[in-house]
């Protein structure tokens, strides 16, 4: 998969070059490029937003750097992706979807948004990591790319994929590790006994009972 993030702030994404990613990169199953949009800027000081038409707070990221960054990468396949409070809330199920895809291109946001006519030309699939407000979309395009990538396959082992939390319409059971008792808190039993379908029963239990405690709404989805 090839994924090319537009962005003000190119500096933002050292994290995409650590951990399960960076094998990833590595081992030729991701390829992520990351793109500076002022160097796409006409105007003679690389600027790259200005004032909104009718007023108001802030500052707008102008269309035609960005259109211009867009146009650079962009082929038939492209799936072009903009985090924004004002999109679908991002899921497993669009985690896959996008997973699928041969390429995507991200566009960042930043200051009061990006001028409308970027959404009118490319139309965009815009994504939202939860109800709440960031200075910008870089730390959503690294969420959404995390996410999705350990659905590419090679990323990650399937068998991870089918045991955590959302691969079931539930959150994860707990789970331990040595020591067996630590200050007094001690692993349970079943989990010691060797006996696979025990184990299984109380995990399936433990998740059931987690995810009724903290995220109800995921059973009414049954």
């Amino acid at each position: 998969m090839k994924i090319d993030i537009l962005t003000l702030f190119p500096e933002s994404f050292s994290y995409l070059d650590s951990s399960i990613i960076k094998r990833a990169k590595d081992n030729g199953l991701l390829e992520i490029n990351i793109i500076d949009i002022r160097s796409f800027s006409k105007d003679k000081h690389k600027k790259c937003d200005d004032y909104p038409f009718g007023g108001g707070a802030g500052m707008l990221m102008s269309v035609q750097p960005i259109y211009d960054a867009v146009m650079s990468v962009k082929t038939e396949n492209s799936v072009i992706v903009l985090p924004s409070p004002s999109g679908k809330t991002y899921n497993v199920s669009i985690a896959k979807d996008l997973s699928k895809e041969k390429h995507l291109i991200f566009i960042c946001g930043h200051y009061e948004g990006i001028d409308q006519r970027v959404c009118d030309i490319f139309h965009p699939i815009e994504l939202s990591i939860g109800d709440y407000v960031l200075t910008g979309g870089e730390l959503p395009t690294m969420v959404i790319i995390d996410c999705l990538s350990r659905f590419v396959d090679g990323v990650i082992s399937s068998d991870s994929l089918n045991e955590e939390s959302f691969s079931s319409g539930r959150l994860e059971y707990p789970q331990y590790t040595r020591p067996a008792d630590f200050l007094g808190y001690k692993v349970p039993e079943v989990l010691l006994n060797g006996n696979h379908a025990e184990i299984e029963k109380y995990r399936r239990q433990m998740s059931e009972e987690r995810t009724r405690q903290v995220r109800p709404d995921l059973l009414d989805k049954k």
